[in-house]
């Protein structure tokens, strides 16, 4: 199977290291979204798609780059984020634009993935941040069984 990893991650790398955990089971490359040509992905059996949540949704230049993605007939695809705070509902609402923008190209999200991550955005700088020490050795544990997971998924 081919994998390719398109990562937005830059202030404490958080989204980066769950990244290099899904980079051992998936044998997948790695990727910064602008080093991406669009018309490259039809190559790849999975794509994942990650970033910090800022406002509420993944970076702008992920959800760019959706925009710009042809076509295709049957693309597999997961989303997966690092956030200051986590829920069920609020990964969904937090991955639903980027969900829309892959579905409407025709790829079909196989899963979702998130965890907390290391936050010193705003006003929390003054206090330590928030979620120190995040992602730890448990979520690491976790983000390997969902991959582990999602290519038992796709071999069905």
């Amino acid at each position: 199977m081919k994998s390719l990893l398109i990562v937005c991650s830059y202030h404490h790398h958080n989204t980066e290291k769950i990244a290099q955990v899904f980079v051992k089971v998936l044998n997948a490359q790695v990727k910064k979204p602008h080093e991406i040509n669009p018309k490259e992905l039809s190559e790849y059996d999975l794509i994942g798609f990650g970033s910090g949540i800022y406002g509420g949704k993944l970076h702008k230049s992920l959800l760019s780059l959706a925009d710009s993605i042809p076509h295709v007939t049957k693309g597999n695809a997961f989303i997966f984020s690092t956030a200051a705070l986590i829920g069920d509902t609020k990964t969904t609402k937090d991955h639903s634009l980027m969900r829309e923008k892959l579905e409407s190209k025709g790829y079909v999200i196989i899963d979702e993935f998130s965890c907390k991550g290391f936050n010193t955005n705003s006003f929390l700088k003054f206090f330590g941040g928030m979620n120190k020490g995040r992602p730890n050795a448990e979520d690491f544990k976790r983000a390997e069984e969902f991959a582990y997971n999602m290519v038992k998924k796709i071999q069905k």
